[in-house]
């Protein structure tokens, strides 16, 4: 992997983190996930106050990638804050 396409990876989870639902912890996660082919999906972590229909960033991210039919993965960035 190029450290170009690194960089884009790891901006993109920044991005990404922006959306995050975190009134409980206010700890901030986002993810970017590489696929085979090149395109990227992002995801946040999103809090629920009874705590297991929570979901972290990079299930976010994969959640999505699956539902639009990807199935090979070639990276993944995650960033908290």
């Amino acid at each position: 992997m190029e450290q170009k396409q690194k960089e884009l990876l790891i901006e993109e989870a920044i991005k990404a983190r922006e959306n995050a639902y975190t009134p409980y912890s206010d700890f901030m996660v986002g993810a970017a996930l590489l696929t085979k082919d090149g395109s990227i999906y992002r995801g946040c972590n999103i809090e629920n106050g009874a705590y297991s229909p929570s979901n972290c960033a990079e299930r976010t991210a994969f959640f999505k990638a699956i539902s639009d039919g990807e199935r090979q993965f070639q990276a993944i960035a995650i960033v908290g804050a």
